[in-house]
């Protein structure tokens, strides 16, 4: 523990809490208590039914990957417009982006093929959508698709103990502090151990095919065991998670998710800010 966490040992939180925006460390700027647009900025429209509005974090390349699976597919009307938010740069608080969201919450999707267009937000409700929309990636066994469904809500619930938790005070929080530390890494942990038991007997999530379940999970806990996610894999002792490892490499092999985990990406060797037809993805060493 460093000096620093020192002062935490100290503090005292007061009667009533004020909120001090240089009090958050790497993205302070990213977070307020309050709601609603901070400036007037109209989206873009691009030549597709499908329009996101994203950034290639965990839970935007959880639709990149979707979409891309089911352009594989050959389902022709799920091509997309991508365009980049910048939530650094506070782009997921204008007010064309809170119409669509109004959490200001990456990642946002437009269909304009309704009438009047239809507005879905929130990453899981976005899987959920596309997949009954072009009818794939969920099981048509009942039982198997509540399986499907139990996954895709289990992802959603636990995420944020591994994302604004672990990941958050392991390695992006301003100073290092042994409690929180602690405690989330003891749930991340507790998580790959459920998710490590499950794959001992399953090929993937819902079963023996592959769903928007796996395509949920992936992007955070498949990203945490191959040693992409915070730096984490030798604390975490990722390795003797040996069904979860086994999965998280069989997914990453897929063509559709090389190319959905680099859509609205801004940083790094392989990056695509905006995505708007296959042939974006041209000259580009896929990871």
């Amino acid at each position: 523990m460093s000096k620093d966490s020192n002062v935490d040992q100290n503090y005292v939180p007061p009667k009533v809490w004020k909120w001090e925006s240089e009090n958050g460390g790497k993205f302070a700027s990213t977070n307020r208590p309050i709601a609603g647009a901070t400036h007037e900025k109209v989206l873009p429209v691009g030549k597709h039914s499908l329009q996101l509005h994203s950034l290639a974090t965990p839970n935007g390349q959880k639709v990149t990957i979707l979409l891309e699976e089911l352009l594989a597919l050959g389902k022709t009307d799920a091509e997309y417009d991508a365009y980049l938010i910048n939530i650094g740069e506070g782009d997921q608080f204008s007010s064309g982006f809170v119409e669509i969201n109004p959490n200001s919450k990456i990642p946002a999707l437009m269909d304009n093929s309704t009438t009047p267009p239809t507005r879905v937000f929130e990453s899981g409700s976005i899987l959920q959508y596309l997949a009954e929309k072009f009818d794939a990636f969920i099981p048509k066994d009942f039982k198997a698709k509540t399986e499907c469904r139990n996954w895709l809500f289990w992802q959603m619930g636990s995420a944020p103990y591994l994302g604004g938790g672990f990941g958050h005070f392991y390695h992006y929080a301003p100073f290092k502090i042994q409690y929180p530390i602690d405690r989330f890494a003891m749930e991340v942990k507790r998580e790959l151990d459920v998710l490590d038991k499950h794959l001992a007997e399953n090929t993937y999530f819902a079963g023996e095919e592959y769903s928007i379940a796996d395509i949920a999970i992936w992007p955070w806990y498949g990203n945490l065991v191959l040693g992409n996610l915070y730096e984490a894999a030798e604390f975490l002792d990722v390795a003797s998670y040996t069904n979860l490892v086994r999965w998280a490499k069989a997914i990453e092999a897929r063509p559709a998710v090389k190319r959905g985990r680099v859509v609205n990406r801004a940083w790094g060797d392989v990056f695509l800010k905006e995505r708007h037809d296959a042939s974006d993805f041209d000259g580009l060493e896929l990871p």
